[in-house]
């Protein structure tokens, strides 16, 4: 199946969420609403690039807060649609290869990859590319699906990221939605083997915790059943929960130029350490 392992070129024209504002900007206020608390300094201090941009929704909700947003994406119409679509002057987007990206090393303060991982072909190649990029202590907004979870959220069938790739091909062909199941997702173990050269500033369980603080009252009512059994999911079976949010930290102090010349902020992340689970 290697064949079928390339970019998704058209991603954008098979799936009609790309162009879902409501749900794409609920997406990125839970993105800011992380970054706001993990950073001791303004947002608008820092630059940012969004890995699998696609139309470019999320990214124009967050030039509202960053000094600079570069949205990128492999699938030209959607990139195309975000440039007519959107405007302003600190927000930027390109056509392009997540698993080479053609800005120069350390030069951004944030990295967005939300879902992204299990659509490009070598996902270990795309983490590389933001290593790179990034300025040491700067932070890689990460989130990742689990393999081991009972619905695959791309095509809403019951284990179908679970069970054999070959049986996985056949059922998704079975349902009509495609020829082959593109994604690939990994276990919570995959997704530490992943991104093992960074540390990793865990965030789930505290969204989890206070999800109106988050913004993920959509999903996550406070103190409902639901809630309450993520919870118990999270103490007791992490390996288990469906999703992940992670800040990727790059090693290294962080330090960002303000707009005043030889003016240095010195920035030092509040409120969290390396995660231990």
């Amino acid at each position: 199946m290697t064949e079928e392992r390339q970019y998704q070129h058209d991603f954008s024209a098979s799936s009609p969420a790309m162009y879902d504002y409501e749900r794409r900007q609920r997406k990125a206020a839970t993105m800011i609403a992380v970054l706001q608390d993990y950073f001791s300094l303004p947002l608008s201090k820092l630059r940012a690039i969004d890995v699998g941009a696609s139309t470019g929704i999320i990214d124009t909700f967050l030039a509202d807060y960053f000094g600079s947003i570069t949205g990128v994406d492999i699938d030209q119409k959607a990139i195309d649609w975000a440039k007519t679509s959107f405007g302003a002057e600190n927000l930027f987007f390109h056509a392009g290869d997540a698993g080479a990206l053609k800005i120069p090393d350390e030069s951004m303060d944030v990295v967005i990859c939300s879902q992204v991982y299990e659509h490009v072909p070598d996902a270990k190649i795309m983490m590389k590319e933001i290593h790179r990029v990034l300025r040491p202590g700067g932070v890689c907004y990460f989130a990742a699906s689990n393999r081991l979870r009972w619905n695959e959220p791309h095509y809403n069938l019951p284990l179908l990221s679970v069970i054999p790739r070959p049986l996985a091909h056949w059922y998704v062909r079975l349902s009509g939605q495609a020829m082959y199941y593109h994604e690939l997702h990994f276990s919570y173990w995959g997704l530490k083997s992943l991104v093992s050269d960074f540390e990793i500033v865990d965030y789930t369980v505290e969204m989890i915790d206070d999800p109106d603080k988050f913004g993920i009252t959509y999903m996550l009512q406070p103190d409902s059943p639901r809630t309450r059994f993520a919870q118990a999911m999270c103490k007791y079976a992490y390996w288990l929960v469906p999703g992940y949010i992670w800040l990727l930290r790059k090693h290294g102090i962080f330090v960002t130029q303000k707009n005043v010349a030889h003016d240095i902020w010195s920035v030092a992340p509040v409120n969290h350490i390396q995660a231990q689970v």
